[in-house]
């Protein structure tokens, strides 16, 4: 069994930065975990410290329940793979991917054996005479996996391996990356600061921030399910869209009350919430993923509306995003601001001048065929289910039991 253990583990610079704080986390046998987050986070430096490129400051890593605080590199059993390669350019392929093997003394029978075994497997055979310089840039990505693969190690470890690639090719790469890991079963952590590369390629995400980790679990319950606002904002494409509101009553009806509106919820939302309803007359920030706030001309009539003016459409194929301008108080904790500036400064400062005038930036996924234009003023359909909770003061998610 190769599970990844870490266990409090820190990691402390000599100016008393904090890169990494108590991280706890168990990588199981043949996961493949993906650690994302923004530049800065403690990703890179967490894998570092598995590989033994970092030193570990405060507590202990465990591979296959071994602690390997204090072992060298090549005492740990893992491979890495890098963002640049790190291919030798003088080499030929086959001479690429059996150094490992060379370092480590294994005849020449078997290092033949074993390159042409990870060649077929990642389609690399007809290149193996060939120097790097004379492949493409995934062929020089599988050249750099194989020659991981070649040692057949307890654990790969990947930083950024995609990140060299053109869009096209990094979405090609992504997916055969995770077929490989998936048939091999080897453990493998993947730092990553691309938050779509996580969702469709980790059977487990990692979020971190600021060196904490902010939530780690399945890719549809860190977004379906936020643990906090940092999250909610970092992981979906679009985000997921955030406004205050205060939970409220109208004739014993439950509603929230936005700048100028409210959206109406059904009957029984609270009594089926009893940790919302203790919020009751509380200003709180609210959730909903694009495509629950739906064209109201279309949409299931129970569903409660609200109105918003339209800025843009985006026509993408199988939809059509529809970005809104709502009335409503924006949420402008340092998380929410932190992840705007990461993604465009000018969108955080936006943010800022737009909480004097009481207006959100929202988006909405229609259909394709949907008639919708600039300018006009729409009512969208609001999925009450699907609406999120979050403590305005902490940016904590809210339990709904």
């Amino acid at each position: 069994m190769a599970e990844v253990v870490y266990h409090k583990v820190s990691k402390v610079y000599p100016d008393g930065t904090r890169a990494v704080n108590e991280l706890d986390l168990e990588i199981a046998d043949g996961e493949l975990m993906v650690f994302v987050g923004p530049s800065g986070c403690g990703k890179t430096t967490a894998l570092r410290m598995v590989g033994g490129l970092e030193e570990i400051s405060e507590g202990e890593i465990r591979i296959a329940g071994r602690r390997v605080n204090d072992l060298d590199p090549q005492q740990r059993d893992i491979a890495m793979v890098f963002q640049n390669y790190a291919l030798y350019p003088h080499m030929s392929v086959f001479d690429n991917i059996a150094f490992p093997l060379r370092a480590q003394g294994v005849k020449r029978d078997e290092r033949r054996q074993r390159v042409e075994e990870v060649a077929r497997l990642l389609e690399l055979s007809e290149q193996l005479k060939r120097r790097p310089r004379n492949l493409s840039g995934g062929q020089r990505q599988r050249v750099a996996m194989g020659r991981a693969l070649v040692r057949q190690p307890q654990v790969f470890l990947m930083d950024e391996p995609l990140s060299n690639l053109d869009a096209k090719l990094r979405v090609e790469m992504r997916a055969e990356i995770a077929a490989l890991q998936q048939k091999l079963g080897v453990t493998t952590i993947y730092v990553t600061h691309d938050q779509v590369e996580a969702m469709t390629m980790g059977r487990t995400i990692a979020v971190m921030r600021k060196g904490v980790l902010q939530q780690w679990g399945e890719p549809y319950a860190l977004y379906d399910r936020p643990a906090n606002l940092f999250v909610a904002e970092f992981i979906g494409s679009p985000p997921m869209n955030l406004f205050q509101a205060t939970l409220d009553r109208h004739e014993g009806a439950p509603l929230l009350a936005l700048a100028d509106q409210q959206i109406k919820l059904p009957a029984d939302f609270l009594t089926k919430r009893p940790a919302l309803a203790s919020r009751a007359g509380t200003k709180l920030a609210v959730g909903i993923r694009p495509e629950y706030l739906q064209d109201g001309r279309a949409a299931d009539g129970r569903y409660p509306r609200v109105r918003a003016q339209v800025r843009l459409v985006e026509t993408l194929g199988p939809e059509r995003q529809v970005h809104l301008d709502l009335a409503a108080e924006p949420v402008l904790t340092p998380d929410v601001l932190e992840v705007a500036r990461d993604v465009d400064v000018a969108l955080a400062e936006s943010f800022t001048e737009r909480s004097n005038d009481r207006v959100v930036r929202a988006i909405a996924r229609f259909e394709p065929d949907s008639e919708v234009s600039a300018g006009e003023v729409r009512e969208l359909a609001v999925v009450p289910e699907k609406l999120r909770f979050f403590d305005l003061a902490t940016g904590a998610a809210l339990s709904e039991r």
